[in-house]
């Protein structure tokens, strides 16, 4: 007992998918630490304007969990800061001996200052934004005899912060990339689900309930209603709205982690947008299936087309949870072909009624989607998988090993 209570309090910091299941509490202990952290660096150092080192942890570190963002965020800090403390004291430099011709070190300045923002706006972003700023502290400084002392310690207190920021991700680090993955395992997860219980309504109609036949009487009905008369509410399965509103706050989710992805994968951002969209079109595509599949109930099928969409439903579920369970393995494993069925091997489909052959076609979208997706993640599969920490995934395997835990990479 004591154990697994043991395993399971430790688990967040050693297991990739513990960490993300409780990024949000690794976060805030991260931030807390960090803060703390530099609070005692100032303490110990007594440094001028040592609370830029606790604003920067907190710039840093404040809105950002994972490693990828966090970097970049550091980085274009640092770099922003070394900019300006070079532009700075090159204005203070170029102004020494102005003399009467003091407007001209403002005119300098605003100059100068024009010329960060346009860079800024065009190219730059937040680089170019620290560079004015640090340039401003050290050019403001009312005694100029300290060539903007004032300004180089607060310049040096940000580096100081950035690198308490960079350190605290190192001891818990949270990874965009595994990030990626999981929330994209748990959608396939999810929208297997939802599309086992699409053929299971076919089967047996008692899944998702039956919408108003829709006749001439029911369609002139409606169009007579006054505003104000009351219409007959329409059954609404709440679970699957459940479900689809968790699918969808996932694929939001993932939309940040795409830039941070890439930098530490180093995958193109062009592919991963791509295999954004695709995960997006799946989804949509089960939602269409989940539209149809209650108008199929009393359209007639025959039985070997029947057992040939109870076949495809099987291999296309059994795809999808292939899928999730290798971007959540630890193991190096290679994604399958989605499935050898073909419908225009079955020539017979196209005799059925116009509703099953749409609901064929959406069913083949379905499998090109997933073939497409399959094929996206295999091909970047070696950056994607060593960019997820490979220390903390051998932990996990080895856990598999002499535990046992939940596999299930051979459906």
């Amino acid at each position: 007992m004591k154990l697994t209570f043991w395993r399971r309090f430790t688990a967040p910091l050693i297991e990739p998918y513990a960490r993300y299941q409780h990024a949000d509490v690794l976060h805030a202990i991260r931030l807390g630490v960090a803060v703390l952290t530099a609070l005692l660096l100032n303490k110990l150092t007594h440094l001028p304007h040592g609370e830029w080192t606790t604003i920067t942890v907190f710039v840093i570190l404040g809105l950002l969990q994972y490693q990828g963002a966090i970097y970049t965020k550091a980085k274009e800090r640092i770099l922003g800061t070394l900019l300006g403390v070079t532009v700075g004291l090159g204005v203070l430099w170029l102004s020494q001996d102005i003399g009467t011709w003091l407007w001209l070190y403002y005119v300098l300045i605003g100059v100068i200052s024009g010329i960060i923002g346009y860079v800024a706006v065009k190219q730059l972003g937040y680089i170019g934004l620290l560079t004015g700023i640090t340039m401003l502290m050290i050019v403001s400084s009312p005694d100029r005899s300290n060539i903007g002392q004032d300004g180089l310690y607060r310049a040096f207190n940000i580096l100081l912060g950035a690198g308490v920021a960079v350190a605290a991700t190192l001891i818990l680090p949270l990874k965009s990339t595994l990030m990626w993955r999981f929330l994209l395992a748990s959608n396939l997860d999810t929208c297997s689900n939802l599309y086992a219980d699409v053929g299971n309504h076919i089967d047996a109609e008692v899944l998702i309930p039956k919408p108003l036949k829709y006749t001439k009487v029911t369609r002139l009905s409606s169009l007579t209603y006054p505003a104000s008369s009351s219409i007959p509410d329409v059954p609404v399965n709440k679970s699957l709205v459940k479900a689809l509103q968790k699918i969808n706050k996932r694929l939001l989710a993932v939309r940040p982690h795409i830039a941070a992805t890439a930098s530490e994968s180093g995958i193109k951002k062009e592919t991963l947008e791509t295999i954004q969209r695709t995960h997006r079109n799946i989804i949509g595509t089960i939602d269409l299936l989940l539209s149809a599949a209650p108008r199929l109930a009393n359209i007639e099928i025959d039985e070997d087309n029947h057992i040939l969409l109870m076949h495809y439903q099987h291999e296309l579920t059994q795809a999808m949870q292939h899928m999730a369970a290798v971007l959540r393995s630890p193991n190096d494993e290679v994604f399958r072909p989605i499935t050898r069925i073909a419908v225009s091997e079955y020539p017979s489909v196209q005799h059925l009624a116009f509703e099953w052959q749409g609901y064929f076609w959406l069913t083949q979208t379905l499998q090109a989607q997933l073939q497409l997706l399959s094929d996206l993640l295999q091909a970047t599969k070696p950056r994607w998988f060593s960019a997820s920490g490979l220390r903390y995934q051998r932990r996990e395997q080895r856990r598999i090993d002499e535990h046992g835990g939940e596999t299930d990479l051979h459906l």
